[in-house]
């Protein structure tokens, strides 16, 4: 199949691999187009813009925030404008509800498909082709879409006919993820301050909660190992915001999620937004004084 690929960060640029890998033809197109040469050899093509990745039946844009995607998909240079009637442009990246329904409007005036496709893994995992793919849309297009969703993840959960489902659910996840490594960080402060070796709480946890996403953010904690960033901090804040927002919208108040965002916001302030959301224990620990 003949792909557009758009956005080739840390999660992007694996995905895309596969993707070639499977025998698919991509043209990708990436902000800094250094970013795209080790595709290149595989046999990518590199766009000199979105637009030229757009002109395909398949367009996957993988890219940070909202603002990111409108840059990619408005304007003469961009994929809306590009994409033949009936193409399908599958948003990969966690974006806010409101921009997931104006683009499945958008898409649809043009007679083109939308669908949102947010994952859930790191880098590793999209490496190894291990992602989790929440998917909505339409019925048929999912299934046109089926063996790439395959190639990319492990599981494909499909959330409803329409896309902005799927960034509901993408949204509660990560909020959910920043809520334990909150919890944990908080009760790990408490152990440290108490002067018992956080490695015998983690054992502790490890053996009582039964979670691999809590266990692994754990260690990561205890190790202070916060780089490389497989989900950054300020990526974290970001969509903790977009949560507050979806919230709102939905007439929910998300109290955790405020706590949250406060943390967040020290822990960027302190310069770790280029760090592991592990690295929200210092945020915390700072908070409480103890830094």
């Amino acid at each position: 199949m003949d792909i557009g690929f758009i956005g080739l960060g840390s999660m992007g640029l694996p995905m895309a691999a596969n993707l070639l890998k499977a025998g698919h033809s991509l043209t990708v197109y990436n902000r800094s187009a250094s970013k795209a040469h080790p595709l290149l050899s595989d046999g990518a093509i590199l766009a000199s813009a979105p637009s030229e990745a757009g002109r395909h039946s398949v367009v996957f844009t993988m890219v940070a925030d909202d603002e990111a995607l409108e840059s990619v998909v408005y304007g003469d240079k961009g994929i809306l404008a590009s994409m033949p009637k009936g193409a399908i442009h599958v948003s990969m990246s966690t974006v806010s509800v409101s921009l997931a329904k104006r683009l499945t409007k958008e898409h649809e005036a043009r007679g083109q498909q939308f669908v949102a496709a947010p994952v859930m893994g790191r880098p590793d995992a999209a490496a190894a082709g291990q992602l989790r793919i929440m998917a909505a849309g339409d019925e048929a297009t999912l299934a046109t879409l089926k063996p790439l969703f395959e190639t990319l993840g492990q599981q494909i959960i499909v959330i409803g006919s329409d896309p902005y489902m799927a960034a509901v659910i993408k949204l509660a996840n990560n909020f959910l993820l920043v809520s334990v490594v909150e919890a944990y960080s908080q009760a790990n402060a408490l152990v440290e301050a108490s002067g018992i070796d956080p490695e015998k709480y983690f054992e502790c946890v490890s053996s009582v909660w039964a979670s691999p996403m809590l266990s692994r953010y754990a260690k990561l904690v205890v190790d202070e190992a916060f780089a490389p960033g497989g989900f950054k901090l300020e990526l974290a804040l970001k969509d903790v915001r977009l949560a507050l927002a979806a919230g709102e919208g939905a007439k929910v108040p998300l109290p955790l999620a405020d706590l949250a965002k406060q943390h967040l916001m020290l822990g960027v302030s302190r310069g770790l937004g280029e760090k592991d959301l592990a690295a929200l224990s210092l945020a915390v620990k700072a908070a409480m004084g103890l830094d």
